[in-house]
């Protein structure tokens, strides 16, 4: 295989398994604290039962975190040399930021949070919690600072093909980075919301149904339900910033080969890039027009403007289809089982089971939205300063796809072993009965 394709390849393994726990803890820890704050308030053992099971998962998704990601920075010295070589002036300086702003505060916090209950004040507990919840989300922002100016670069200029900053707020505050800044984290809070939701669920089906249990299934189906609409119209917002700066990838998403009006939405189609058409398309008509242009009759960007400078067509366009098929189950599931909650009181079997089934489907949506943020950007590495390919360096292929068959095997073991663990703390349990409070709380499996 080409030797570009496959350290491409390897890379995105690299970062798909990465990013499905800081995924889980940027939001897990801003829950951790709300659950923290309620014990304070309430001094109700239920809230403080939900937080020492939770931190658990907190503990398991940081872990893997940190480790997956020391595997991504070797790989800009053995497969992608040029990207330092070319923007390094940029990119390092905020890779730096988010090592000393983010990294330090939660490596110093996290001992604290993670064994310091009654061993240290409950304030510095409970401040321990909030600065490790902080110092992930600077964290996801230091890394989407990059990511969007890598998509929409801005503030620097080019000396002798090398970038140098010429300024930072426009590096930072970069076109895109509100929109992707926002987007990633609702996706977060998302997947944090079903994975709460799925365990507790499952622990309920299973007969462990302390108020611990319902304080943590109630939490997870209304966060969800809660962010899921926010989430559909910041992912539109989005769209339409990628419309403006990354047209090409808009049209790859759309599958819409030719410039023009009155296009359709495509809801699912066989897209054919040799003959450059869309074969067994099911449409919408004048849809994509009227949700990107807010006009029927609106001209929409098409492929073939962009003929040898366009990401390949069908992973973005199958990959932009999972990521809104998840959306709509997600909220579709969500609202179900809010209704179920708030006006009756208890949560059907089929619902509960449908909420297990929906454990990962956070991590299903962000690996698909971020391979249509990332193959969207080809063949562009940096866009309109660095393709991918005068980034690569020379490794043989061999080499590549040895470490690249390494990195799976690796990867899929540890994924195995973290759904095992995950699913093995769920049935411990291992909380003390909470004591009674003073309001009642009633989640009873309907027949």
């Amino acid at each position: 295989m080409d030797p570009i394709l496959l350290a491409r390849i390897q890379f995105g393994a690299n970062i798909s398994f990465h990013i499905l726990f800081p995924t889980i803890t940027i939001a897990l820890g801003w829950v951790l604290l709300f659950i923290k704050l309620r014990f304070n308030a309430t001094k109700d053992d239920a809230w403080m039962n939900a937080y020492r099971f939770l931190v658990k998962v907190f503990a398991l998704s940081f872990a893997l975190g940190v480790v997956s990601g020391i595997t991504m920075s070797f790989q800009f010295g053995t497969n992608w040399p040029g990207f330092m070589e070319r923007v390094g002036n940029i990119a390092g300086p905020l890779l730096a930021y988010e090592v000393l702003t983010a990294f330090f505060l939660e490596a110093t916090f996290l001992g604290i949070m993670l064994f310091g209950f009654r061993r240290v004040p409950n304030w510095v507990h409970t401040m321990a919690t909030f600065l490790v919840a902080f110092g992930t989300t600077m964290s996801a922002f230091w890394i989407l600072v990059l990511n969007s100016w890598m998509h929409t670069p801005a503030g620097f200029e080019l000396r002798d093909g090398v970038a140098h900053a010429t300024d930072w707020w426009a590096i930072i505050f970069n076109p895109s980075m509100p929109y992707r800044l926002a987007h990633m984290l609702l996706a977060s809070g998302l997947t944090c919301a079903f994975l709460i939701a799925g365990l507790s669920a499952w622990r309920w089906l299973r007969g462990d149904q302390g108020r611990d249990v319902a304080i943590a299934l109630r939490l997870g189906v209304t966060l969800g339900a809660v962010l899921i609409p926010v989430q559909i119209l910041v992912g539109d917002l989005h769209g339409l910033n990628t419309l403006e700066h990354q047209p090409a990838k808009v049209a790859a998403m759309e599958g819409n080969w030719e410039t023009r009006g009155n296009v359709p939405l495509v809801l699912f189609a066989i897209p054919n890039e040799r003959e450059r058409r869309n074969d067994y398309a099911i449409e919408i008509p004048n849809g994509a027009s009227l949700i990107l242009k807010h006009d029927p009759a609106g001209v929409v960007p098409g492929l073939n403007e962009f003929k040898g400078q366009h990401p390949p067509v069908a992973p973005v366009f199958y990959a932009f289809r999972i990521m809104v098929g998840m959306g709509m189950a997600m909220l579709a599931i969500s609202w179900l089982g809010s209704f179920y909650l708030w006006r009756r009181g208890a949560l059907p079997k089929l619902v509960l089971w449908g909420l297990v089934a929906m454990t990962f489907s956070g991590w299903i949506a962000t690996l698909a939205g971020w391979y249509v943020t990332e193959i969207g950007r080809q063949p562009w590495l940096v866009t309109g300063v660095l393709t991918t390919a005068q980034a690569a360096s020379a490794v043989p292929a061999a080499m590549i796809g040895t470490t690249l068959a390494m990195y799976l095997a690796i990867y899929a073991v540890l994924l195995v072993a973290y759904v095992s663990v995950l699913f093995h703390l769920a049935k411990k349990g291992g909380n003390p009965p909470a004591a009674p409070a003073p309001a009642p709380m009633r989640l009873q499996p309907a027949e």
